[in-house]
C-alpha cells in the first residue's frame, strides 16, 4: 500500500538537521585552536622571508663596497668632511664648532650607489656639492629599498634631520629631509665623534683584555682614534685590515625603532635622538646618522671595572650601537662581502674583536656565540 503523499503542512512540520549551541561552540573552539596553531607558523614563515631579504640587502651593500674598492683602491669614507687641524674652514662648509663636522657630508652609502644598480638615483645627485645644497635637496629624500630592512617597524619614509634640542635642524631657513636607512657602517671599537672630533688629544684602549689605556693626538683626525674600517674621511684599504676581511664586521643593522639613520650623509650641527627611553640611551653626535661602534671607547669602564662593549641588541639601546628587530639577533656584513646572523647573546669581547681591523686579536667563534 502506498504512503499518502506529503502535504505542505507535513513538510513544514518535518524535523530540520542543524547545530545545537554546544556543537557550535565546539566547532568555534576547534577553529580557534587551529588558528592558534597556524598563526605562529605563518608569522615564522613571513619573518624567514624578511630575514632573507635583509641578508640579501647587506650582501649587495658588501659587494658594492668591494666594487668601489676595485675602482678606487680604497673603501669609501665613513663620511666626507672638510679637513681641518685647527677648526678653521670656509663659511660655505658649515663647520660645526663642537665636532668639526663639515660639508660636503656624503656618507659611505651614497658613495656606493653607482655600484649598487641605483643609477637613476645617482644621476640626480650632485656629489661635488654639499648634500644639503639646493641642487641635492630634491634627491636626498629618496627612499632606497636597498637600505631598508622589512622587519623594521620604525618606518621607511624620509625624515627631517634633528638639532640638539630635538627640533628640525634649519639650513638656509629650511628643514632638511633625508632618505632613511636601516643599515650602518662600523667605526670599530672606539668612537670619535662629538667633542672627540675637535679634541687635541683623546684616551683610547691599548688593551681591552687588561683595560689599559693610552693618550693619542687627534687634532681633527678621527683615524687616530677609530680602529674600524669607516670613520670621518677614512681611506681604508684591504691591506689595512690586518685582522682579515672575513673576520671584520663592516656593516650591520640599526632599526628605526631605536633611532633614525640615513643613506645620505652627516649634517653639521645635527644630533641623533633615541625614539624610546632607557637608562643609557641619549642623543649623540651627527656622525651616528651613518656610523656606530662596538665599544669599548674612550677608556670608559662599567661599575665592575670592565670596558663597556655593546653588541647588537645590547640593552643599553644607544643610538651608536647596532640594533635589529629580527628575533634573537641581527645580520652583519663582513669585509669580504659575506653576511652572517649574529646572536644577541654573542660574547661581548668576541664582538669587540670582530669590530676592529688591526688589533691582532685571535678570533675563536666556537662557544662564544
Amino acid at each position: 500500500m502506498k504512503s499518502p503523499p506529503l502535504t505542505i503542512r507535513d513538510v513544514s512540520r518535518s524535523p530540520r538537521p542543524g547545530f545545537t549551541v554546544i556543537e557550535l561552540l565546539v566547532v568555534v573552539a576547534i577553529i580557534g585552536v587551529l588558528v592558534g596553531l597556524l598563526l605562529p607558523a605563518v608569522q615564522s614563515a613571513r619573518e624567514a622571508a624578511r630575514r632573507i631579504s635583509c641578508a640579501n640587502n647587506l650582501r649587495q651593500i658588501g659587494l658594492a663596497v668591494l666594487n668601489y674598492h676595485s675602482a678606487y683602491r680604497q673603501f669609501p669614507a665613513g663620511y666626507q668632511s672638510f679637513v681641518t687641524t685647527d677648526g678653521s674652514a670656509p663659511k660655505s662648509v658649515l663647520m660645526d664648532p663642537v665636532t668639526w663636522d663639515a660639508g660636503p657630508g656624503w656618507a659611505w652609502s651614497a658613495a656606493v650607489l653607482p655600484f649598487a644598480e641605483s643609477s637613476a638615483a645617482v644621476d640626480r645627485l650632485r656629489p661635488e656639492q654639499p648634500m644639503w645644497s639646493d641642487a641635492n635637496r630634491q634627491s636626498i629624500d629618496t627612499t632606497m629599498p636597498l637600505f631598508l630592512c622589512p622587519s623594521t617597524t620604525g618606518g621607511d619614509e624620509p625624515f627631517a634631520v634633528k638639532d640638539s634640542s630635538g627640533g628640525e635642524l634649519q639650513i638656509g631657513g629650511e628643514s632638511l629631509r633625508v632618505g632613511r636607512s636601516h643599515y650602518v657602517a662600523s667605526h670599530g671599537q672606539e668612537s670619535c665623534w662629538g667633542e672627540c672630533g675637535s679634541a687635541a688629544t683623546g684616551i683610547v684602549f691599548s688593551n681591552i683584555y687588561q683595560a689599559t689605556t693610552k693618550t693619542v693626538v687627534i687634532d681633527g683626525d678621527a683615524g687616530r682614534v677609530a680602529d674600524g674600517p669607516f670613520y670621518r674621511n677614512s681611506r681604508t684599504r684591504f691591506r689595512d685590515v690586518l685582522d682579515g676581511t672575513s673576520q671584520t664586521i663592516f656593516f650591520g643593522e640599526h632599526s628605526s625603532a631605536l633611532s633614525e639613520k640615513t643613506w645620505v650623509g652627516v649634517v653639521p650641527g645635527a644630533q641623533v635622538h633615541p625614539r624610546f627611553s632607557s637608562p643609557e640611551n641619549g642623543p649623540d653626535a651627527a656622525a651616528t646618522l651613518v656610523l656606530v661602534h662596538a665599544g669599548p671607547s674612550g677608556g670608559e669602564l662599567d661599575i665592575t671595572g670592565s670596558p663597556i662593549i655593546h653588541p647588537i641588541n645590547f640593552p643599553t639601546y644607544h643610538v651608536g650601537q647596532m640594533y635589529s628587530q629580527h628575533p634573537g639577533g641581527g645580520y652583519v656584513a663582513f669585509g669580504d662581502g659575506s653576511t652572517r646572523f649574529v646572536t644577541q647573546f654573542i660574547d661581548v669581547v668576541l664582538w669587540a674583536e670582530l669590530s676592529s681591523i688591526a688589533e691582532h686579536e685571535v678570533i675563536d667563534w666556537e662557544g662564544r656565540q
